[in-house]
């Protein structure tokens, strides 16, 4: 009877506590945290390609770079759900200016992207050192597109892809004051949509200051609702499927000619079914099935002879012939609104002299808790540019 008694007491506590956990409110049924800053970078250049290393119309070295962005983010009210489950985690959006002290070869693109940051080790109640990643585009490069065969030009649109990573030293000023330091990477690229495309990067260092417009309360040190955390941290699965499209250059060797250009650009579409181990509530890994169909793939058999340059032509492949499988291993940051996942793989089925050992970098933005907008990029051999990854998904 005394077990009996004592069972009905265990589940009545944890029916309890999954009750309690049921009534947390969500992230945004209350008001954000608000705030504005400002950042600015300077850094290295590296000499990844011709151009920045003074292959150029100026015969110029490309080495030094400097940015200035405005930003604009939140952060959950503490007592949330999202608030407790994610201490310290911000979102937002930033505008910015970038000189590569080189205007009459690159110009000075405006880059607007998101960003999200969130704490790694926290010092004391005012210091921690945090990561921070960016994600968005880069506008109004000076390029010259129309003589590609020509040039080794960096990038070849006026719009490439802008992407960050940042280690961030924050420190708390005051209650609404806020000051980092911190050192990360940038990359520009456009790609592979147009041709060259052999990007530009930066190693920086940056400064910035916040300024919080509507503070929530802080719990930092308040404990987390334990039912909430323990259903956070349960180990289970759960699948995306996801459909992509994408357009890219092809170079294509034939005969006795150097690599052509083919003019025209290619469709890309792909398939990707990926289990997910969740780990925890922030970390998950798992295995994935790509499947992708390449309008420029596998053309080498089926050029007609004697044509080469603007005007190469080709006989069009099976369908067949223009498709590779493969399976490739994951691991995702898997956080509100936002999910950042990294993939390696290697194709089994590849039409011929497609590049076999593959690899992604994806941006999961959720519009809902099972649907997201997917943002990514896949290479070859960590260096081969290969195609965009724009698509859709859904998480069951």
């Amino acid at each position: 009877m005394n077990k009996i008694f004592v069972t009905i007491l265990a589940l009545l506590f944890t029916t309890a506590g999954v009750m309690a956990s049921d009534s947390i409110p969500s992230g945004f049924s209350r008001p954000l945290g608000w705030r504005v800053g400002a950042d600015i970078a300077a850094g290295w250049v590296p000499g990844t390609n011709g151009f920045v290393r003074g292959e150029n119309p100026l015969d110029k070295r490309i080495g030094s770079a400097l940015s200035a962005d405005l930003r604009a983010d939140f952060s959950f009210d503490p007592s949330t759900r999202q608030g407790m489950l994610y201490r310290g985690l911000y979102q937002g959006v930033g505008v910015g200016v970038n000189s590569f002290f080189a205007g009459d070869l690159l110009g000075a693109p405006l880059s607007a992207y998101v960003y999200q940051g969130a704490p790694i080790v926290s010092f004391n109640s005012r210091l921690w050192l945090g990561y921070e990643w960016q994600f968005g585009a880069a506008m109004g490069w000076k390029h010259d597109g129309d003589d590609v065969f020509n040039n080794n030009a960096p990038v070849s649109t006026a719009v490439t892809a802008h992407m960050g990573l940042d280690v961030k030293l924050h420190y708390q000023l005051a209650d609404r004051w806020q000051v980092s330091l911190g050192v990360g990477a940038r990359h520009y690229s456009n790609g592979n949509t147009s041709w060259p495309n052999a990007g530009v990067n930066a190693v920086v260092a940056s400064v910035g200051v916040s300024y919080t417009i509507s503070p929530v309360k802080s719990s930092a040190h308040s404990p987390v609702d334990a039912a909430l955390a323990a259903e956070a941290d349960r180990h289970r699965w759960f699948y995306d499927i996801m459909v992509y499209g994408a357009w890219r250059k092809r170079v294509v060797r034939v005969g006795n000619y150097d690599p052509q250009i083919c003019p025209g650009k290619f469709g890309v579409v792909g398939l990707q079914f990926s289990p997910l181990y969740s780990l925890n509530r922030w970390v998950s890994v798992g295995p994935a099935l790509d499947m992708q169909w390449d309008e420029g793939a596998g053309l080498a058999p089926y050029w007609i002879d004697g044509t080469s340059g603007s005007f190469i032509k080709f006989e069009r492949p099976p369908f067949g012939r223009q498709i590779s499988a493969g399976f490739s291993a994951h691991a995702e940051l898997t956080m509100p609104i936002f999910s950042v996942n990294a993939g390696i793989g290697y194709d089994i089925v590849t039409p011929r002299g497609d590049k076999r050992f593959y690899q992604s970098l994806t941006l999961k933005t959720f519009v809902t808790p099972k649907v997201y907008i997917n943002t990514g990029y896949r290479l070859g051999d960590f260096k081969d540019p290969q195609n965009l990854m724009l698509g859709i998904g859904v998480r069951l």
